[in-house]
């Protein structure tokens, strides 16, 4: 009966540990699939590809962003990398829907789903907190703007 108490409240001093960490830029990492041949993004290109702007990397390849539903790490590349929130993001990319300008990126539940996709299909630019199998996909720099 000991046992289980002090487990139980183990995990839950893990849970609150866990819960409490708040996610930061430097929690996102940006990712593309390992054929594309960019090793940096600016910012700017960044947000550009992500908000539609832009569907080309620098070099000239496809660029095809995709999304997690949400989560703080969502959230925090919203905030920190395109200067949205969830419901600005949302609402540009509806209003490019409605107008026939672009289509909303594809969206995942889980970071995992989210790189198998990445690592599968070229020219595929998402991000993660953590990358797994770095074998799988190529982690790219962000730069200043220029």
């Amino acid at each position: 009966m000991k046992e289980r108490k002090t487990i139980r409240t183990l995990f839950l001093g893990l849970a609150i540990l866990t819960l409490g960490h708040r996610a930061t830029a430097q929690d996102v990492i940006i990712v593309v699939n390992k054929g594309t041949s960019i090793s940096e993004i600016s910012l700017g290109q960044l947000r550009d590809i992500f908000t539609g702007a832009r569907s080309r990397f620098n070099n000239g390849g496809r660029a095809l962003p995709v999304l997690l539903k949400g989560g703080a790490v969502h959230e925090v590349f919203l905030h920190h990398y395109v200067g949205d929130s969830p419901e600005e993001f949302r609402l540009r990319w509806r209003k490019a829907i409605f107008t026939g300008q672009g289509s909303m990126p594809r969206e995942f539940a889980t970071e995992g789903a989210m790189l198998e996709y990445v690592a599968a299909t070229p020219g595929a630019i998402g991000y993660v907190s953590r990358v797994v199998d770095p074998q799988a996909v190529k982690v790219v720099t962000i730069t200043a703007d220029r």
